[in-house]
């Protein structure tokens, strides 16, 4: 339990950490603006001006490239908080020249569903000015990891101050247009809602940010530690003859607290499909819902447990073990496919519980090893019995005749 709590301190201050690591600046090599924002994703960050009385936005969006060949945009999209219908800058190396170029694109479904690349067109909002550069000036090279900033001015609506921002980045240009973006879950979250006369942003994104990560922890500690343990217990404990039915107690109480806390788990990962429309984890959802399946059917397994001396003992044993395992594999193999949606597969918190597993699964080696040198024994020490070389009223052995 140490080593559990300990996982859950880590995974959570992790998550904490990165989550107020980076940092927004007013202040660029040209410019300074009154306000500032770090945006949830991509290390990405936004600064701006708001001139009330003539309803004109000053902004330089901060980003950085995954890629020599690759692109990075922000944009605004006037009706939702969404990518269809976003208008967007988008910058990228020039394919002839090399040089930076920004373009404007109009990202309408067409864009979304890949029917066709998008093409640059002029923007149906007042775009009063925009350009890029790279940070580090004239010299500064596009390579994986280099940071840009797109400035522009806007003309807002008169009295409506919230815009639904939305940016990200790509491997890769097919001439002029940007090739889709990675869709892992950091990446088709990059939209924020911000009032730019308050500076605040709205808060379901943030509610959403929290949920995800209650989601990966409880999962994570539920189907991907307590239940392998609570499976060892029953493997490895049962064959101590001192602890008597305790070991079967452990045994329950360990798994019904990992279905309990695993089921909270899965209700906020439904919560989460339900907040974010049109985002879809088919592998993930689908190991989910069958490791939850296994977890339902192995909890009212114990209602219709048969008694020791019932003929079907044996047939329920079989497939309680079956399902006991298939749901214990299910369960670690799709913590390790969460981390990949949730963009962590690289994290220290997959590492720490890389670490934790790799910790149990070593334990378990040593129990198994240490398991069948006993039960080596045992077999040894009756043949021995049956053959009359120990007497049936000895212990480990001291009773062999001459």
């Amino acid at each position: 339990m140490p080593v559990l709590f300990a996982l859950v301190l880590f995974l959570f201050s992790f998550h904490v950490r990165t989550a107020f690591s980076a940092h927004c600046s007013i202040t660029t090599p040209t410019k300074t603006f009154e306000k500032c924002m770090t945006l949830p994703t991509q290390q990405a960050s936004i600064a701006w001006t708001f001139h009330a009385h003539n309803a004109t936005l000053d902004l330089v969006f901060s980003g950085t490239f995954i890629s020599p060949s690759g692109w990075v945009g922000w944009g605004i999209n006037p009706s939702s908080a969404e990518m269809t219908g976003t208008r967007a800058l988008i910058a990228f190396p020039d394919p002839n020249s090399g040089q930076l170029v920004l373009l404007p694109f109009i990202l309408d479904p067409t864009v979304k569903l890949q029917k066709s690349p998008p093409l640059s067109r002029p923007l149906d909002i007042h775009l009063l000015s925009s350009s890029a550069t790279l940070y580090g000036g004239k010299m500064a090279t596009i390579h994986n990891g280099a940071a840009i900033q797109v400035y522009a001015t806007l003309k807002l609506v008169p009295n409506k101050t919230k815009i639904h921002f939305v940016w990200n980045r790509g491997l890769y240009v097919q001439g002029y247009s940007p090739a889709i973006h990675p869709t892992t879950s950091n990446d088709l979250s990059s939209i924020a809602t911000i009032d730019v006369l308050s500076g605040f942003s709205a808060a379901h994104r943030d509610d959403t940010r929290t949920l995800k990560i209650a989601h990966g922890i409880l999962n994570a500690v539920s189907w991907g530690v307590l239940l392998p343990i609570g499976a060892a217990t029953a493997r490895y404990l049962r064959h101590i003859q001192a602890l008597g039915p305790t070991w079967f107690y452990v045994h329950a109480g360990i798994q019904l607290c990992a279905f309990i806390i695993g089921t909270v788990g899965f209700a906020i990962g439904i919560r989460l499909g339900e907040l974010s429309p049109g985002v879809v984890y088919g592998l993930h959802r689908k190991l989910g819902f069958a490791a939850f399946s296994f977890g339902a059917l192995q909890t009212l397994a114990l209602l219709f447990r048969p008694k020791t001396t019932n003929k079907f003992r044996k047939y329920w044993k079989s497939y309680h073990h079956f399902v006991g395992y298939a749901c214990v594999v299910l369960g670690v193999v799709n913590v390790f496919q969460g981390f990949e949606v949730m963009g962590e597969s690289r994290s220290y918190a997959k590492l720490g519980y890389c670490l934790c597993l790799s910790t149990l699964i070593g334990v378990c080696i040593a129990l198994e090893v240490n398991s069948w040198v006993v039960f080596c024994r045992k077999s040894k020490e009756e043949k021995l019995r049956r053959e009359g070389l120990i007497s049936c009223g000895s212990g480990k052995g001291s009773g062999i005749h001459g």
